[in-house]
């Protein structure tokens, strides 16, 4: 029987290769979206197309009633939960601390570590049921360097490990594997905004020659993280962080 897993901003970039990877590996696959439900229903498709079941719903993590309805209709479709992949998130403006507002400052904060960490809660419960259970929280290379300029989101993604090291320590009586998967730059829709916006290039692909073994990172490189610590060579491990960046990236 297949094992489920709800994957948060699943339907694209590197949620999107998370998704497809694990069914690949034979998960059910529930994904949400904030936006972008075009693209959340044809992750679905390829799902199926995989031969495994899976459905999109429109959720955002920071709202506390969308994670509730999210996990209810999880379990409505699927009757169980077995994997948390902590994935959907947002960018900071890439503004000075004396230049960030508060507002902004909340809204990352509340997607990337305050509604993961009731997300969690909402879930947790009925991942316990289960001999085996894992929960993921994608987290960033951001908080190795603390760059300027990105305060938001650097906090943001400490505290969603945080999350995972504390939640890491709590169920491993319960059988709940946790980890955090860490990604470099990407090549994502987030990651071309990104590399334009900081350096003024057009197209992310011009930078395979200076980056780590002559290419961008791809979504499928992240998942292929993920998918390890939710499969069985993993077993042993929980608490632990996985940072995916070919060993550094310099392209700023």
């Amino acid at each position: 029987m297949s094992r489920v897993a709800l994957i948060t901003g699943g339907g694209r970039g590197i949620g999107r290769g998370i998704s497809l990877g694990l069914a690949e590996d034979g998960f059910d696959v529930a994904l949400t979206y904030r936006k972008g439900a075009e693209a959340a229903e044809e992750t679905v498709d390829e799902i199926h197309k995989l031969g495994q079941r899976a459905i999109a719903l429109q959720g955002d993590v920071s709202r506390q009633e969308d994670n509730e309805r999210v996990v209810a209709e999880v379990l409505a479709e699927f009757g169980e939960l077995h994997a948390l992949v902590s994935n959907g998130g947002i960018a900071s403006r890439g503004r000075s601390v004396a230049e960030t507002e508060a507002d902004e400052l909340q809204r990352v904060m509340a997607t990337h570590a305050m509604g993961p960490h009731h997300l969690c809660s909402v879930a947790i419960p009925h991942m316990r049921k289960h001999d085996r259970a894992d929960v993921v929280v994608v987290s960033s290379v951001a908080t190795l360097g603390y760059a300027a300029n990105g305060a938001p989101y650097s906090m943001g993604k400490a505290a969603g490990e945080a999350l995972a090291y504390s939640l890491a320590k709590e169920e491993r009586s319960n059988g709940i594997h946790v980890n955090v998967v860490a990604p470099g730059l990407v090549d994502t829709e987030m990651g071309r905004r990104l590399v334009k916006g900081a350096a003024g290039i057009d197209d992310i692909r011009t930078l395979d020659d200076s980056m780590p073994w002559g290419r961008v990172c791809t979504p499928e490189d992240i998942a292929n993280a993920v998918r390890f610590f939710l499969s069985e060579k993993a077993s042993y491990v929980t608490g632990e962080k996985l940072n995916v960046w070919g060993g550094g990236q310099e392209w700023r």
